[in-house]
């Protein structure tokens, strides 16, 4: 049996919270070589499912690792009844940044009940990796990614807002010149920097460091 073959088994046959915790880390920190098996990315998701937080983040750090391999059966997998499996597909989508998890970033900064997944989740839209993208998609994209991250400016808890706040940042960073995007980037993090308009010190604090490194950024 393969080194990722037993830990997969491992993760299947836990008999407790910790020894599921123990497995799904070992699964998730495995070296794969140059070939990614499929069933471990299934294990992985299949954990996200489980009422185990531990297991859960190491099981989304392992995606993450994984990259865009996981993207797919992350997607395929959505219940919309398991709230929690869905929660934590978010925080893996946000973290690999491949744009094929936008919408579900954009529904989840806009509609997700848990302040952490909006939070996660504006934090992706901002590191969503566009290199690779033709250049009308890749506009496409951010046009997509900066509306949702400006109509995030607006959300009731200040961590979500703190989010939008780095979120617009890196993706600001990432701009081609597209002088449009660039002001509407820094309109919503002077909205966010105003005392009248944002209650909360750090967020407006993080908004004025982002409005300093763009306007010092060379367009």
């Amino acid at each position: 049996m393969s080194t990722i073959a037993a830990r997969i088994e491992a993760v299947q046959q836990a008999a407790s919270a910790q020894a599921l915790f123990v497995a799904t880390r070992a699964l998730a920190e495995a070296d794969h070589g140059e070939s990614i098996d499929p069933a471990a990315i299934r294990c992985l998701v299949e954990v996200l499912g489980f009422n185990n937080p531990g297991a859960a983040v190491a099981a989304v750090d392992g995606l993450i690792r994984l990259g865009s391999s996981a993207v797919d059966p992350l997607l395929t997998s959505l219940d919309p009844r398991n709230y929690g499996a869905r929660a934590w597909a978010v925080r893996a989508l946000a973290g690999i940044g491949d744009v094929r998890g936008l919408e579900l970033l954009e529904e989840a900064l806009a509609t997700d009940v848990g302040p952490s997944v909006r939070r996660a989740a504006a934090c992706g839209l901002g590191q969503l990796q566009l290199a690779s993208l033709e250049a009308a998609e890749r506009h496409q994209v951010r046009e997509r990614a900066l509306s949702a991250l400006v109509a995030g400016c607006t959300d009731g808890e200040w961590v979500v807002r703190y989010a939008v706040a780095v979120g617009l940042e890196a993706l600001g960073r990432r701009m081609e010149p597209l002088p449009q995007q660039r002001q509407r980037t820094l309109t919503a993090l002077e909205a966010l920097s105003r005392l009248e308009l944002e209650p909360t010190p750090v967020v407006r604090l993080r908004a004025r460091l982002a409005q300093q490194r763009l306007q010092e950024q060379k367009p």
